[in-house]
């Protein structure tokens, strides 16, 4: 059994949700009137242009709806209604890599969001439902054009700035985005990169559905500039009122889409609607993080992941709190930068990801103490299972054993936390995501609704609908069926399959096993093996490939290729080509971290690749399958002996 840590006693007293009785009658509250139970939270949370008429619509199951009728503004409910007492309080407090910082109050992000609102509308002719791509480093800028998409009800499509122009391309393409609005570039571990080339490149072709670029002047690098299409922000936002008016939205109305990697090689455009994702966002913030009225809060995020889209943007604002935006990495000048950041801005909830803490860990396990962090109060990890190892020292060293940690299970589908500790009322078991979060029905069971016993691994699904989920696939609503709805079924109609494995241990806490399809969880981030295969295969001396995910101890889990050549070349040319080619379409955190070279690959007779074979020989472990269905059960051998021997 594992030790259980339990929360802090003074906190507790003041948390939103302070024990276990409480959550359980929050829970059961849930479970006997789940309509009523999200109508009353939609009621309290979300200041309604217009009623809704009907909390859940379940007609067309899986495509469900909430709150029928309902009219709404999301910039609203993030910044219009907190101008009234919070006008003048920090609302993001930005600092870049090379300590410079900006403080934005509500008031002036109002200001800002309303200008760039008038922009796009009255300058590009920016519509409800047209869409933007934003492909932005980690400045308030990227934080505007996300609201001011939002203001005027255009859907906005955030691209993670570390992606290459052909993933970028992909992207603009399957959105049909009119405008992409970046930047000229940003710094990352000291250096000046540029990102406006890339999007120069990935316009060259096929993107005739982009009229518009509007680029931020970060760095003031030269670039080009192309006449006609290409816009300074810098010099033509000035020129646009501070006063918009906030288009009216349906509460399904789409707010983002926000494209994630899956088991084929095409990402998948996830569309989340307005109401019911601001909905949950805003409740995780006040009962995952207790945030209060004064708190300040960091999440290390990206913009371009989800985790950036709901904690530090739209959670944080819904609930008028201070949220922190960091340009660079944790890593620069030294290992003791994010700590000095919560030091000085008095940071109280801290939430990054495993891979940051085992990396900080690693590199600077002395640095925190150099810093004083007793404003910390809940410490929160997402993106992948935290180690025990890494949880200690988060717990003991960052949070001084008196933080509670919020080890988040969630994904870009369901737009908010799952399954989580509540920091005053869940005990915690390092390594657990412990407990569903009230209203929410994740269960682990077999492919027919059976419950899993306790202790063996079974499937992790949620069985009802909840309101922040995924409301599609964008343009493919058949391959949003399939990918979340085929797989598993209770009382004879399918719910949602996370995708991941998951145990209960003797006391019914939740623990996330792994991935159960071909996606890879590389420093929290989904990667399609489909997609990294495609890639590989464009190398002209690559015959065949067969990508997985090997654990890795600093990133959760590491790109691991087998590669069969047409002709011999030197292997480390080839490594280094198909690497190139990896950063060139993808991006470098697709990046293979081991290459082996076979002369061929386990299939069965059908000429499906055994992958979980393949798993096992990465992972070092003994292979304990059933290899009689491989055609040529004697290539398994060979590759085992490679292995050891490159080992």
């Amino acid at each position: 059994m594992s030790k259980i840590f339990y929360p802090n006693r003074d906190f507790s007293k003041k948390a939103k949700i302070k024990n276990m009785c409480e959550y359980n009658e929050i829970c059961a509250e849930a479970d006997d009137n789940y309509e009523a139970y999200w109508d009353k939270i939609a009621k309290e949370k979300i200041d309604w242009f217009k009623p809704y008429n009907k909390v859940l619509d379940e007609g067309n199951a899986p495509f469900y709806k909430w709150f029928i009728g309902g009219k709404l503004n999301i910039t609203h409910q993030c910044i219009g209604r907190h101008l009234k007492n919070r006008k003048n309080k920090a609302a993001i407090i930005w600092e870049g890599e090379d300590g410079s910082r900006r403080i934005i109050t509500y008031l002036l992000l109002y200001y800002r969001v309303n200008r760039l609102a008038n922009l796009l509308k009255e300058k590009f002719g920016i519509k409800k439902g047209d869409r933007v791509v934003i492909y932005m480093p980690m400045i308030p800028e990227a934080t505007f054009a996300m609201l001011a998409c939002a203001k005027i009800g255009a859907i906005h499509s955030v691209v993670f700035g570390g992606f290459s122009a052909e993933a970028l391309r992909d992207r603009i393409i399957d959105a049909g985005a009119k405008l992409v609005i970046t930047a000229d570039g940003a710094y990352r571990r000291g250096n000046p990169y540029l990102l406006k080339p890339i999007v120069d490149k990935a316009l060259e072709e096929k993107c005739e559905c982009v009229e518009n670029v509007l680029m931020v002047q970060r760095n003031f690098e030269e670039v080009n500039l192309v006449q006609g299409r290409d816009h300074i922000y810098n010099d033509i936002i000035k020129n646009y009122s501070e006063f918009c008016k906030a288009e009216e939205m349906d509460s399904e109305d789409p707010l983002f889409l926000l494209y994630t990697s899956g088991s084929t090689g095409k990402p998948k455009g996830v569309q989340h609607s307005s109401a019911g994702y601001i909905l949950w966002a805003q409740w995780t913030m006040e009962n995952v993080f207790d945030v209060k009225e004064n708190d300040t809060f960091w999440c290390t995020a990206d913009v371009g992941w989800i985790t950036g889209h709901t904690y530090i943007v739209y959670g944080p604002l819904a609930m008028g709190a201070t949220t922190i935006m960091y340009e660079g990495v944790p890593l620069y000048p030294d290992a003791g930068r994010w700590w000095k950041m919560i030091e000085e801005l008095r940071v109280n909830q801290f939430y990054t990801a495993p891979t940051a803490i085992r990396l900080l860990h690693k590199v600077g396990a002395n640095e925190p103490v150099k810093y004083d962090l007793s404003s910390l109060k809940v410490l929160g990890t997402v993106g992948e299972p935290i180690n025990p190892d890494a949880w200690m020292w988060y717990y003991e060293t960052i949070g001084g054993g008196k933080c509670s940690i919020v080890d988040t299970w969630w994904q870009t589908e369901t737009g908010g936390h799952i399954i989580s500790p509540l920091p005053g009322a869940t005990p915690i078991k390092p390594g657990a995501a412990t407990f569903p979060l009230p209203g929410i029905k994740a269960e682990i069971i077999d492919k027919d609704g059976n419950p899993t016993p306790k202790g063996e691994k079974g499937l992790l699904c949620i069985t009802k609908p909840w309101p922040s989920m995924i409301r599609t696939i964008w343009g493919d609503p058949d391959r949003f069926v399939k990918s979340y709805f085929g797989d598993c079924k209770k009382n004879g109609k399918p719910v949602y399959f996370s995708g991941d494995a998951a145990i209960y241990d003797e006391d019914g806490y939740i623990f996330i096993t792994g991935r159960t399809d071909d996606v890879i969880n590389v420093s929290g981030h989904r990667l399609g093996t489909a997609e990294i295969e495609g890639v590989i295969g464009h190398e002209e001396h690559v015959a065949e490939v067969a990508v997985v995910g090997r654990p890795d101890d600093i990133k959760g889990e590491d790109v691991f290729a087998y590669i069969v050549t047409k002709k011999d070349i030197d292997e480390a040319t080839l490594i280094k080509n198909i690497n190139i080619l990896i950063t060139k379409e993808i991006g470098p955190i697709a990046k293979a971290g081991s290459i082996l070279i076979v002369p061929g690959l386990p299939k069965t007779r059908s000429g499906k690749i055994m992958r979980r074979i393949l798993r096992t020989i990465a992972k070092g472990e003994k292979i304990t399958q059933d290899i009689s269905t491989i055609e040529d059960s004697s290539i398994v051998g060979t590759i085992e002996k490679i292995f050891k021997e490159q080992k």
